[in-house]
């Protein structure tokens, strides 16, 4: 492995707040690129607050905002505005969040920022994207996920619609964002231009959702939730054990399902020619899900998992927190690492992906303390100490 990162150079300005844009920094800033965070001027990003804290500041801020360097800063003010555009000049990267039209109205939207750096890449992350009847709505992860096709699918039918435990939508914007900041930087360095990159949550959840528009376009199918199992593919859904608890067994493969129904003692279903493909199976999903059950139900959640182990049949269980932190594979893939609080207790959390063999990433600390750098950014703008002082006094920075 190399000391140099993939993206060390790389200078990253983040303009958002709480998940989607943040996250997107984040990555880039496990892989080596210096991310300037801009927040608000003795408030911060409000993810500072958000779910448990320890010493008044979120644990998840200790993930999200890692690797970055924290610059307080009012950029409603015409002296803050400034200070970003000082940024842009050797920026390669902006990462931006707010509703659309915010930007433009303090002087930072693509149009000004461009300008002065005509290779910036600008990454705008928002509900409904930057065109369109829906953009100047207010938009979060929750709406677009519901938007964009994924909430009606959660639960099980005839019940209110769920949520997935986590800001999903959020996070795949976030990724999208990786994604098109990777692929702007490559032609860039075929055309020396930069480009703006527009993102919408709900965009980002509905390409996720597989066949949904194809089949409702070719005969009027509309997928309702299911629950547990996963349409269309069997079998493929949740068991109860003896104790109570349940397995996840996915053995909707020929071969699979085949060693499957050999292990649970149904020989006869494993040789049924109806059931030898995908598309028969599904026609008879009620009688493989009731023999499966009837295996289940009479064995422990640990016997069924090393019995289908053995027979090479992909199953698990529902993990929680602390399923993920006592379990052996993680530890030894480094997903679960430690960190160092300002107060010098030790964190555990979430290791860097995706694993790259020569040029990893890593996790330098955790997330900054309120303006932490906010003296050393200025310091590098060339901004002397008298004109700080000025600027702290009027609440600039």
């Amino acid at each position: 492995m190399e000391n140099t990162q993939v993206l060390q150079g790389l200078k990253v300005l983040e303009l958002g707040q709480l998940i989607a844009g943040p996250f997107a920094t984040k990555l880039l800033g496990e892989f080596g690129a210096d991310v300037i965070k801009v927040e608000p001027v003795g408030k911060g990003d409000p993810l500072r607050k958000w779910r448990k804290l320890k010493d008044g500041t979120s644990l998840w801020w200790h993930v999200q905002a890692r690797n970055k360097r924290s610059l307080e800063l009012d950029l409603q003010s015409a002296e803050g505005q400034e200070v970003v555009r000082r940024l842009v000049q050797d920026a390669d990267v902006v990462v931006e969040n707010f509703r659309p039209g915010t930007l433009e109205k303090w002087g930072l939207g693509w149009e000004a920022l461009s300008e002065i750096n005509p290779r910036l890449i600008m990454v705008r992350v928002s509900g409904y994207g930057q065109t369109g009847p829906y953009r100047d709505k207010p938009g979060f992860g929750v709406i677009g996920e519901a938007m964009g096709g994924l909430r009606y699918l959660c639960g099980f039918p005839d019940q209110p619609s769920v949520r997935v435990g986590i800001s999903i939508g959020d996070s795949l914007s976030a990724l999208y964002a990786v994604i098109g900041t990777l692929l702007a930087l490559h032609e860039r360095q075929r055309s020396g231009q930069g480009q703006y990159i527009d993102i919408a949550l709900y965009e980002a959840v509905f390409s996720m959702m597989e066949s949904l528009i194809p089949e409702y376009d070719a005969d009027g199918h509309i997928r309702e939730p299911s629950g547990s199992a996963l349409p269309g593919i069997a079998p493929s859904d949740a068991y109860p054990c003896e104790d109570g608890s349940y397995v996840i067994i996915a053995g909707n493969g020929d071969s699979i399902f085949k060693r499957l129904m050999e292990t649970i003692g149904r020989p006869d279903l494993a040789a049924d020619p109806r059931l030898a493909h995908n598309d028969g199976r599904v026609q008879h999903v009620d009688l493989i899900d009731g023999a499966i059950t009837e295996w289940t139900q009479r064995h422990s959640r640990d016997f069924i998992i090393q019995s289908l182990d053995a027979a090479n049949v992909p199953a698990g269980y529902p993990y929680t927190a602390a399923d993920i932190v006592k379990d052996p594979h993680f530890a030894s893939r480094d997903m679960l690492q430690q960190i160092q609080l300002p107060g010098g207790d030790s964190l555990k959390v979430p290791g860097v992906m995706p694993k790259l063999s020569r040029t990893p990433g890593r996790i330098d600390g955790g997330g900054p303390a309120l303006g932490e750098h906010t003296r050393q950014i200025l310091d590098e703008l060339g901004i002397d100490a008298e004109t700080q002082r000025k600027m702290k006094e009027k609440g600039v920075i």
